[in-house]
């Protein structure tokens, strides 16, 4: 069994890699899209909700086969890992750009009006007032679902990006006992997530603070 987990525990730097790496790319993502929404500009507003929809509405996975399988620019095709990483970034940045409006709605109004009364600009308003509140009570949402994204990091593995589920699924076929490799990449799964769960519940009160 030991030697199972070790084997299976070699796809967890690649898990990491996958899921910090989507994640940041998500927070990019997210963040003109956050914007947009904030603008006068009824365009835009529709046009960052739109696209919000869209990369929302699809599965990840078609997201995933689209980039590796369908896009083909002369001899240029996407590996499996950039592939990955960008598939899931573009998904997470709808989701994060939805956490950080429903956030920057939470923060009370009356912060806007006391920092317009003490003479500071929109500008300097929403990035020195606003912002740092809007982080603090989107904390727990973000780190929810950075746990998610964590177990989403499985999905590549059908393109064959070796992280845990892939290698799960090949140490399950080379042993010939499926039930120690699955129970080993549940022990990997585990150790990851386990801390972000807390850490999500750590952040919690503090979310509740804030808004009141």
């Amino acid at each position: 069994m030991s030697e199972i987990l070790l084997a299976i525990a070699q796809g967890i730097p690649l898990t990491i890699l996958v899921t910090v790496s989507a994640f940041a790319l998500g927070v990019l993502c997210a963040a003109p899209l956050i914007l947009a929404q904030r603008t006068p500009s009824k365009i835009l507003t529709w046009l960052a909700r739109g696209v919000i929809d869209i990369l929302r509405g699809v599965p990840v996975l078609v997201w995933l086969f689209l980039l590796y399988f369908g896009i083909t620019i002369g001899d240029f095709v996407f590996d499996p890992l950039p592939a990955a990483i960008i598939a899931l970034g573009l998904t997470s940045g709808a989701h994060l750009a939805e956490t950080g409006r429903t956030a920057l709605e939470a923060v009370p109004r009356h912060q806007w009006e006391s920092a317009r009364a003490l003479g500071l600009s929109r500008s300097a308003t929403f990035w020195l007032v606003l912002v740092p509140q809007a982080v603090k009570i989107a904390l727990p949402s973000a780190t929810s679902f950075a746990l998610v994204l964590l177990k989403d990091s499985s999905i590549p593995s059908v393109i064959g990006v070796t992280e845990i589920s892939f290698q799960t699924t090949r140490v399950a076929r080379e042993t010939g006992v499926p039930l120690n490799a699955y129970v080993a990449a549940v022990v990997c799964y585990l150790a990851l997530s386990l801390p972000l769960a807390f850490l999500s519940r750590r952040s919690a009160p503090a979310r509740r603070q804030e808004v009141r």
